[in-house]
């Protein structure tokens, strides 16, 4: 089974239903905030508009939970959608209906316009085959280009691609399976993966998955208090999950059996609370005093990340290092971005906290591959099929 690209598929005068990832975050007042996600989406729609299509964009913003949430409408999207294209976008308050209807047939080739919210009706998110129809009624071919939404069987990203005969993947989309396969299935040796974040049972999934076949595995944040208890050591009042520490045990016994390096920190950043003005002190794993709680990776562990790092053929990071957003606790994180950006090695990051790292670091042009799915990233490290990948098989 192959899945096409919207460069391979026949699009000229047709009207296309494309799904776009527009999940922006919005202030008090409805301003976008931070518009990435639209800017993402440009080229496909730049490419549509090219093949003298109508183009039919649909997205979800926020959980509305089957309501019309006026504080959840798409209409700030379409105008800054309109000042990137350098074309006016028809916003329609509706995603299906007779509005709709005319809206398309009213649209001129090569023409834009953008549904209301997707998740104002509750047959979005539950794959209700009838709002499927009506979604597709308009559209005579599927683009999805929303690889943060493939991870969701819903409506727009499985039941409207099924009634569609035309369907193909967006540029982004096509660009995000191309960078992962090369990450996951096809890597240039040696493979490193960094992990951090709160809790292993995040992770779970995705850490029984990737230490089959990577060749080092990094872990810090706050799991790896988890990791370090399950070894034994007494980790303070730092967050462990103990009911994960046989699991922990477990990983890193397949870690071993698999030959993939399975590194922990080996000193940590401590302090007597999670507060800028906590006193901290860094010290060896096995001397976190009691009442202290880690809160970063230590010197010597960022050191020994580091030489692995500079070494890789390819590097995928996931989960930051510690408590970043305070400055005591930044210096793993950002210490490990740095490095990440210094290899010559092929990187890609995903998930909210890692690309705020990222960003904090100032070394986001230095990265090969900057992932715009959260969950579908983090299922696909896992090894799942994704339902909106799936549907796109011809």
């Amino acid at each position: 089974m192959a899945i096409k690209s919207i460069t391979e598929i026949d699009i000229k005068g047709k009207a296309v239903f494309v799904r776009c990832d527009f999940n922006v975050p919005l202030d008090e007042n409805g301003v976008i905030k931070e518009d990435t996600r639209i800017r993402r989406a440009v080229p496909t729609i730049q490419h549509a508009i090219g093949q003298t299509a109508k183009i039919i964009l649909a997205s979800h913003l926020g959980r509305p939970k089957g309501e019309k949430r006026p504080e959840l409408s798409l209409r700030p999207v379409a105008a800054r959608l309109g000042e990137l294209l350098g074309q006016p976008v028809v916003f329609v308050g509706d995603c299906v209906g007779e509005t709709v209807r005319v809206a398309v047939n009213s649209l001129p080739v090569g023409g834009v316009l953008l549904l209301e919210n997707l998740r104002f009706y509750d047959g979005e998110t539950k794959n209700d085959p009838e709002f499927s129809a009506e979604l597709a009624s308009p559209a005579e071919a599927y683009v999805n280009d929303a690889f943060g939404t493939a991870h969701r069987a819903h409506a727009s990203t499985v039941g409207v691609p099924r009634l569609l005969p035309v369907k193909a993947a967006g540029l982004l989309m096509k660009e995000e399976l191309d960078n992962l396969n090369r990450a996951f299935s096809n890597p240039k040796r040696p493979v490193v993966a960094v992990f951090g974040g709160a809790k292993v049972s995040d992770k779970l999934a995705i850490l029984e998955n990737i230490v089959q076949n990577m060749d080092s595995v990094l872990i810090g944040g706050g799991m790896a208090n988890t990791f370090l208890g399950a070894e034994g050591l007494r980790m303070g009042c730092s967050r462990i999950e103990e009911n994960m520490l046989g699991t922990a045990k477990d990983i890193v016994q397949s870690a071993k059996e698999k030959g993939c390096h399975f590194l922990l920190p080996s000193d940590v950043v401590v302090a007597s609370g999670m507060d800028e003005s906590a006193e901290t002190r860094i010290v060896d794993v096995a001397d976190v005093p009691e009442g202290w709680m880690a809160l970063d990776i230590g010197p010597k562990t960022i050191a020994s990340f580091n030489k692995e790092i500079l070494h890789a053929g390819t590097i995928v990071w996931n989960g930051p290092m510690g408590v970043f957003e305070l400055e005591p606790f930044k210096a793993g994180t950002m210490g490990i971005a740095d490095a990440i950006a210094a290899s010559e090695g092929f990187s890609i990051v995903g998930g909210g906290d890692t690309l705020r790292a990222v960003r904090q670091a100032g070394v986001m042009e230095k990265i090969s591959y900057i992932s715009t799915g959260g969950g579908a990233f983090m299922e696909f490290m896992e090894g799942r099929v994704l339902p909106g990948v799936a549907a796109l098989e011809v």
